[in-house]
């Protein structure tokens, strides 16, 4: 049965409107719009730019250029036939079924869009999530987040012109050096750490005569759980440690932070680190526009939705980390993974597809698939699990073998969105371009 048809009223076709142009939304606006057309399919997001998320620790660290990865949301609604409409979703109607879209300003505060209402037939939200400082004080103030390209790109410039400062320093102060803080050991927090180290040597080549990174950065990654990598298998967790450490990067582990101030890193049992700069990796949560929704959600704001992933509104829809989405145990809900936003995106394809043609929608819930785990230790190294479980059964993976297997996720997410042909095309024009530019970015 078809709960969400068009209204009557309306002679249009049924409108589905996308908000987050994450990994799970983007392609599940390509899968539609290739097949429906712009007029059935529109994607909201707040930016004009798609960056992979998982990316963003990269472009952080400075060894991926943003501006040579993203790819334009305007672009890729002409190449996958759907609409892009640009700005922050302010508000949802649910009696009217409208969003509000607020206006979108330049850098120099002129008025690009105005504020729009937009009308939906089927609303999926795909927003995404947020840093959960978890009410730790100073955090909010003192540490910086990887929610964003501009918290991306903020961290990098102060980490360089931190790194400039400390050169200059040592030719009065030898014992000058670079403490950076990273809260949070899972995926994000491991993978930020070895990119900074790698970063470090790189940028000091560029220039800093009397800057050394392996002995003037200081990285120190707290974890507040009993091993790194808490969700994925033992195995990859114990890999993963013995590369931070053969890189000489401190594994602060059972230390949980009770205050981040301008200067050090305070835990809960005493310990002190200090700090020029921290990054606060440590947990997320829903954006707040879960909450004004009306409806349920969980301990950090996700929305509660079943196992089709249905909202009590038959009208909205949800899908990656700004939902709770039960597992087949029913007793845990689904990891906040990109494998399994990309799942769900190819799950709720087909139950669009029957919504906007007005047929009855495929009954079967969604399932996840844990397919394995990937984790970036390097240019030359990585770690992981293929085809396991929550459990940690699997073929364990590690080194140059691993950190290709990585970096082909980026390429499949590619494919889902553009396609083979395409994708294979921007992948030769990245390769080309990145031969004549450096690997570093420092302007």
């Amino acid at each position: 049965m078809n709960h969400a048809s068009a209204r009557p009223e309306s002679g249009q076709p049924h409108q589905v409107i996308i908000v987050g142009g994450g990994a799970g939304g983007l392609e599940l606006a390509a899968k539609l719009g290739r097949k429906h057309g712009p007029q059935c399919v529109t994607l909201v997001d707040s930016r004009p730019i798609h960056i992979w998320k998982p990316s963003l620790h990269e472009a952080a660290a400075g060894t991926l250029d943003i501006y040579q990865e993203g790819l334009s949301y305007l672009m890729l609604a002409n190449l996958c036939g759907f609409t892009f409409a640009l700005g922050e979703v302010q508000a949802v109607d649910r009696e009217r079924r409208t969003i509000q879209v607020a206006e979108v300003r330049d850098d120099q505060g002129e008025m690009v869009l105005p504020e729009r209402q937009l009308p939906y037939d089927t609303l999926v939200l795909a927003l995404g999530s947020e840093s959960n400082f978890f009410n730790t004080p100073g955090a909010a103030t003192h540490a910086v987040t990887l929610d964003s390209t501009e918290n991306a790109e903020a961290f990098r410039l102060t980490m360089l012109k931190a790194m400039v400062q400390v050169d200059q320093a040592k030719v009065h102060d030898p014992s000058a050096e670079l403490d950076v803080v990273i809260v949070g050991g899972g995926a994000t927090g491991v993978e930020l750490a070895v990119e900074l180290h790698e970063a470090g040597g790189i940028v000091a080549a560029y220039g800093l005569p009397n800057f050394r990174a392996d002995r003037d950065l200081v990285i120190t990654l707290v974890e507040g759980g009993p091993r790194l990598l808490g969700p994925l298998p033992e195995k990859i967790a114990k890999a993963a440690h013995e590369r931070l450490t053969d890189l000489g990067i401190r594994v602060e582990t059972d230390c949980r932070v009770a205050e981040v101030r301008e200067d050090r890193v305070i835990a809960a049992d005493g310990r002190e680190f200090r700090s020029n700069l921290c990054m606060w990796a440590a947990g997320i949560q829903a954006l707040p526009l879960m909450a004004s929704l009306g409806m349920p959600v969980n301990r950090v704001g996700q929305l509660i939705v079943n196992d089709r992933l249905e909202s009590p509104d038959p009208h909205i829809l949800a899908l990656g980390d700004c939902c709770a989405v039960p597992m087949g145990d029913g007793k845990r809900t689904v990891p906040a993974r990109a494998q399994a936003a990309h799942q769900q995106a190819s799950y709720l394809a087909p139950k669009l597809t029957a919504r906007i043609r007005g047929h009855d929608e495929p009954t079967a819930p969604y399932r996840y698939r844990d397919h394995g785990s990937l984790v970036s230790l390097g240019q030359d190294a990585g770690v992981g699990s293929l085809m396991g479980r929550l459990s940690g059964r699997g073929l364990f993976v590690s080194g140059t073998l691993a950190r290709l297997m990585y970096m082909s996720l980026h390429l499949m997410h590619h494919h889902a969105v553009l396609g083979l042909w395409r994708t294979a095309t921007l992948a030769l024009a990245r390769l080309l371009l990145r031969r004549t530019h450096p690997r570093v970015k420092l302007h």
